[in-house]
């Protein structure tokens, strides 16, 4: 992407012209519908948080001061769009014990990760609840600290980290089951 290419998209955008709202869809819509994904653990789920972010987009346009890559300003909205439906849907609300979330991190040989294709990884990530699956993006994908998560999703900060430690031990055995099926 050219900065050419930004900059009359961005100009594009700001005044409301539909090429420029149709090439910016087109730009980031694979990346962001994964992101949705992600978050959502279904794709019908992250189709809706799609268009409402795309919604948000082009309707605070206006708001983007250029300060950071357009890009990154666009991941921040559908992120925060995610975490609403989620938090929304009750699917982020459950009590959850520091105590029963308390889990061992096995480690598994490092070389394992070579050895499975993303789309099984994004896989496995959609397939932890919901609670576990939002943690574990905002940390370890996002670059959110566990500060950061407990303000963000109104939990506390040791319920973040619990519940980061659950998915990574979740994860590690579905990659784990992976390997054995794939004899690898």
């Amino acid at each position: 992407m050219s900065p050419d290419w930004e900059k009359d998209i961005i100009a594009g955008c700001q005044k409301g012209e539909a090429w420029a709202r149709r090439e910016l869809y087109e730009k980031f819509s694979p990346t962001m519908l994964s992101l949705c994904v992600r978050y959502m653990g279904d794709v019908e789920a992250a189709k809706d948080v799609l268009q409402d972010g795309f919604i948000k987009v082009f309707t605070r346009f206006h708001t983007y001061e250029a300060k950071g890559p357009l890009g990154g300003w666009i991941r921040q909205i559908f992120v925060n769009m995610a975490l609403e439906h989620l938090i929304r849907n009750k699917k982020m609300i459950q009590a959850v014990s520091v105590d029963d979330c308390a889990v061992e991190v096995e480690t598994y040989e490092h070389f394992a990760l070579e050895k499975i294709s993303a789309d099984d990884l994004i896989e496995c990530i959609s397939e932890l609840p919901a609670r576990c699956r939002t943690v574990f993006n905002m940390h370890a994908i996002e670059g959110y600290t566990h500060a950061e998560i407990s303000e963000k999703l109104g939990i506390q900060e040791s319920s973040s980290r619990a519940q980061f430690a659950r998915a990574r031990k979740q994860l590690q055995e579905m990659v784990y089951e992976l390997m054995r099926k794939n004899n690898v």
